[in-house]
């Protein structure tokens, strides 16, 4: 019997979700770069950050305070970039949760990875789903 995984419900579960992402981000050949080479991510930084911004976007939590979108203007990224980006985050939410809010957290992602490439110019139709 297949066992069921839990929903996103809780802070320690944006902890986990964004945690186990950027693990996958810091082994992927196309995404480590972009955040270690060139954005030089202090990840002890960034990631208390990427809690407060997920925590936010997902339960109102109104923990982040900031504007995400400029930050990455000046990044070399491009749609296969952006793709990826969807597709590990995907992949890394399936992996760890499922439900109504884990659903939600992924259309979320996409929505937001849309609205940047549109911002950034590069958007011409909707992402496909992975």
């Amino acid at each position: 019997m297949e066992e069921t995984k839990p929903d996103l419900q809780t802070e320690a579960d944006i902890k986990v979700l964004v945690d186990t992402f950027y693990d996958h981000v810091n082994q992927d050949e196309l995404l480590a770069p972009v955040f270690n080479e060139f954005a030089k991510v202090e990840w002890e930084h960034h990631l208390p950050k990427m809690y407060a911004f997920w925590s936010t976007v997902l339960f109102g939590s109104v923990a982040y305070k900031g504007q995400p979108f400029p930050k990455h203007l000046a990044m070399p990224i491009d749609r296969p970039h952006f793709t990826r980006w969807i597709a590990l985050f995907t992949q890394t939410v399936d992996e760890l949760f499922e439900g109504s809010m884990a659903e939600q957290a992924k259309q979320k992602a996409a929505s937001i990875a849309n609205i940047f490439q549109m911002k950034m110019g590069l958007w011409a139709t909707p992402l496909a789903k992975p």
